[in-house]
């Protein structure tokens, strides 16, 4: 089984890293990239030139990002019934208790503080994918 995850995220650098962390990821990921929050909720809805893309078993979110931050758009997929069971990982560098607390608030099923480490920013990205993977049971 392949793991279908959407990664929220508008840093190349982060995105780059984290395609590498799971190229040899088990289970195997096939990682699709929305840049900001509302090209992911048009990549949820298949909108535009998202029409033919696969649903999303994991999404993994950043919070700061231009046009609609990983809050909102946090809010907009909990809020929307055929999304709001797939679980949703906020991978993100703020460490504030206030923005922990909102995303927790929000529906957030994790929070995670990216490492700044790239050796450990890679084991991480690659223990919540584990853990999702193998031993979260994930929605049908």
């Amino acid at each position: 089984m392949t793991l279908e995850i959407l990664l929220v995220e508008d840093n190349e650098g982060d995105v780059e890293m984290t395609r590498r962390a799971l190229k040899r990821a088990e289970p195997p990921c096939r990682v699709s990239v929305a840049n900001n929050g509302q090209q992911a909720l048009e990549f949820l809805k298949k909108e535009g030139r998202f029409e033919d893309v696969p649903t999303p078993q994991l999404i993994l979110l950043d919070i700061n990002m231009p046009r609609m931050d990983g809050k909102m758009f946090l809010s907009h997929v909990k809020a929307l019934p055929d999304f709001k069971a797939i679980p949703v990982v906020m991978f993100t560098s703020s460490e504030s208790p206030a923005d922990i607390r909102e995303c927790y608030e929000r529906f957030a099923s994790a929070y995670v503080v990216k490492p700044f480490d790239g050796q450990k920013y890679a084991e991480a990205v690659r223990q919540v994918v584990r853990f999702w993977g193998e031993t979260g049971q994930l929605p049908a």
